[in-house]
Parts: C-alpha cells; sequence; structure tokens
C-alpha cells in the first residue's frame, strides 16, 4: 500500500503543535472573513435594492461581489502565508525527523521556524518565485507520468480521470522539494530544487503511489468535514438579508477546506516527507531525467539558468 508511517507522521504534527495552532488561526480567520464580507455585503446590497424594490436581488448580487472580494484579498496574502506559515513550519518538521533538538537558540518554536527560512531565503518574493517555477515543472513532470496510454484506443476517458487523480495527488510536491532545501542547508536554493525535482522525476512511481493513497484519504476525511459544516453554514447564511443558500454551501466549502489546509496538508506533507528522504538516500540526480526535464519544461530550463547565475554570484 504506503509507504510512510502514520503513526511517525502524526508525531510529527504532535511536535509542531504550535504551527497547528497558527494555522486553525489564521484559516479560521480567513473562513471569518468569507463569512463576514459575504453577509456584510449581501446587506448593504439588499439596503440598497430596497430604494429600488428589488431587496433580495441586490443582496445575492452584494453577497457575491464580497465573496470575490474576500476571494482577492486570499490571493494576494498567498505569499505571505507562505514565507512566513508554511515553509517555517517545514522547516521545523524537518528538523523533528532528523531528530534535531528543536529551538536551540532559546527562540519559540514559530520563531525559530522562521528564522531557518529566513538564512535561506532572504525575501518572501525569493521563495515565492521558486515555488511558482517549481509548481511549473511539476505539471511536467505530471505530463510525463501520466501521459502512458493516451494513444491507446478506448482508454482516452481513463486515462484523463488517472490523470486527473495524479495531479491532485502531486499538490504537496513542491512543498516536499522546500523540505530538500532545508534538509540540505543549501545556500543555492535554485540548484537544490532542480536537483530535488530531477530526483522526485526518476522515483516518480513510489512517490505518485503514495500521494494518490494521501490525496484520496484527504479528500475523503474533506467531504466528510464538508458535510458536517452545510447545517451550521446554512443556519448562519439564513440570517443574511435575502441571501440565498448557495451562499451557506460556499461557506461550508471554504470551512472545510480551511481545516484540511491547517491539519490535513501538514500531515500530508510529514507522510510524504519520509517516503521522498528515504527514496532519494544514497542516490544521485540522473542527468537523463535532468535531460528530459530541460526539454519538457521551460520552468525547469529557467530553473537551471537561476541555479548557474547563483552559483556564479557565489563564486
Amino acid at each position: 500500500m504506503w509507504d510512510f508511517s502514520i503513526g511517525r507522521a502524526i508525531g510529527i504534527l504532535a511536535g509542531t503543535l504550535p504551527f497547528i495552532a497558527l494555522r486553525i488561526v489564521i484559516y479560521f480567520t480567513i473562513t471569518l472573513a468569507y463569512v463576514l464580507g459575504t453577509g456584510g455585503a449581501a446587506g448593504v446590497g439588499y439596503g440598497m435594492g430596497m430604494m429600488f424594490g428589488s431587496g433580495e436581488d441586490f443582496a445575492v448580487w452584494g453577497g457575491i461581489l464580497g465573496f470575490g472580494m474576500v476571494s482577492f484579498a486570499v490571493y494576494w496574502i498567498r505569499e505571505w502565508l507562505l514565507y512566513m506559515v508554511k515553509a517555517a513550519h517545514i522547516a521545523v518538521m524537518v528538523e523533528l525527523y532528523e531528530g534535531r533538538r528543536l529551538m536551540p537558540d532559546g527562540k519559540g518554536q514559530i520563531a525559530h521556524g522562521r528564522a531557518v527560512v529566513e538564512s535561506r531565503f532572504a525575501e518572501a518574493n525569493l521563495l515565492f518565485v521558486l515555488d511558482q517555477l517549481i509548481k511549473g515543472v511539476i505539471r511536467a513532470i505530471t505530463g510525463i507520468i501520466g501521459g502512458i496510454g493516451m494513444a491507446i484506443p478506448g482508454l482516452e476517458g481513463v486515462t484523463r480521470f488517472v490523470n486527473t487523480v495524479i495531479r491532485l495527488s502531486l499538490t504537496y510536491v513542491d512543498e516536499i522539494i522546500l523540505a530538500h532545501n532545508i534538509r540540505t542547508n543549501s545556500q543555492n536554493p535554485w540548484e537544490t530544487g532542480r536537483q530535488g525535482l530531477v530526483l522526485y522525476a526518476q522515483n516518480g512511481g513510489r512517490m505518485v503511489k503514495n500521494a494518490v493513497w494521501l490525496a484520496i484519504v484527504l479528500w475523503l476525511v474533506t467531504a466528510v468535514i464538508f458535510v458536517l459544516l452545510i447545517g451550521p453554514a446554512l443556519a448562519l447564511v439564513y440570517l443574511f438579508p435575502g441571501a440565498a443558500s448557495g451562499f451557506g454551501i460556499a461557506i461550508a466549502v471554504v470551512g472545510a477546506l480551511a481545516l484540511k489546509a491547517a491539519v490535513l496538508e501538514p500531515f500530508a506533507i510529514a507522510a510524504l516527507m519520509q517516503v521522498y528522504f528515504q527514496a532519494i538516500e544514497g542516490q544521485r540526480p540522473d542527468p537523463a531525467w535532468d535531460a528530459k526535464l530541460a526539454s519538457v519544461s521551460r520552468k525547469f530550463q529557467d530553473l537551471k539558468d537561476r541555479a548557474l547565475a547563483a552559483a556564479g554570484r557565489a563564486a
């Protein structure tokens, strides 16, 4: 089945409870912002609509506008979330995986995690650009791994479904490559990121098998959370002036995804870290895979160029 220890993944998670609590607070705040933004805008729309005799219609459009505005704000804070929370959390998980003593400098766990990230990535923008490049290369890896069978008549639909499952399962690869960067104490994150992607690709079968298992379990648990949240969300939305039940479903979706991001995603990262670090132990990046990725992904070539430039500056 899978190659990771559930107990060890939970143990790593339990060792980073301050980060889990911080993530819950952040994602709960985001969910609350959706509730207040949608409800507040629906109320404003309802009030304006009453002047024109169409309060409920204006309330619906106001709610849609409020939901969209909050979504836009969340989109723009994703860089901060990556740098200050996700990366710092991964840094602490790597230290727990390696059996190191946390906070050797006497700092709190969250401050220590941030200090580790800042020592590797001086600016949030650098980490964000690296993350986007890695995501682009992951799409190419997905195409290579999942493209088998496309030419077989009658299997196009099955292959598309398999490719979709593979794409969903590769959500956390960029976090695993970031963990590899931190674990190796890299001074050239572009080069370490390139090597990490090559190592991932040459162990793609094993990694995808475990990632698919995790994706299925995580989405099933998320679906259960969504079902549990629908009732309270619809009851809450019932208080919105003239609001449609669709807002309740949307808020239940946001709430379920928030809990998934706060608790389930770190579990998946802790599990896949085990598989990846064990798989690449003693391996070197395969030049054939390096060439293959360079031939199918412009972002991988960009990563190589940035790695060479960083090495030149260091020299």
